[in-house]
């Protein structure tokens, strides 16, 4: 019982925050909230015995992809932008896609099939370790979509690079 009550907890809390992360008018409290978010998140990862994905998500995400956002919402002088009202009459559009997605999302649930088991079965990962089960998954099954993401960012990388060399030599 003691499980579902936490289990509940950091599910309802993570819908929440989700929701408070996009509706805050001040861009600094949402990325407040957005941290709170992602220890929510990691607590879930705690949940489910996957310590490693927890510290992952603690370092990269709320360390880092938070500063990084934090920078640009404070670089970034958005005071006049939160004066003009851009969105004032898409509201009904905006209830119509969220209606829509909902129903997809509802009819979808209806056709769902529980995946066959797979080669991973509980007790071998709780035998090894999550790490050496990701690790093993990820230079097997996974190589081409880990090695496809990797080039991507080599060239959000290589792009990065070029624009700040632009920018000195003007």
């Amino acid at each position: 019982m003691i499980p579902v009550l936490f289990f509940a907890y950091f599910a309802s809390a993570i819908v929440i925050l989700s929701i408070l992360v996009i509706t805050r008018k001040n861009p600094v409290h949402s990325v407040l909230w957005m941290l709170l978010l992602f220890f929510h998140i990691a607590s879930i990862y705690l949940f489910l015995n996957a310590e490693f994905m927890a510290a992952i998500q603690v370092i990269v995400y709320a360390g880092g992809i938070l500063v990084l956002f934090l920078f640009v919402v404070l670089l970034l002088n958005i005071t006049e932008e939160l004066k003009i009202g851009r969105f004032i009459g898409a509201w009904t559009a905006g209830f119509t896609f969220a209606l829509a997605l909902f129903v997809m999302i509802i009819l979808s649930l209806r056709s769902f099939v529980a995946a066959p088991p797979g080669k991973y079965t509980i007790e071998m990962i709780q035998q090894e370790s999550h790490v050496k089960v990701l690790g093993k998954l990820l230079y097997t099954k996974y190589l081409y979509p880990f090695e496809v993401v990797s080039v991507i960012l080599l060239i959000a990388i290589i792009g990065a690079i070029v624009l700040a060399k632009r920018r000195l030599k003007s």
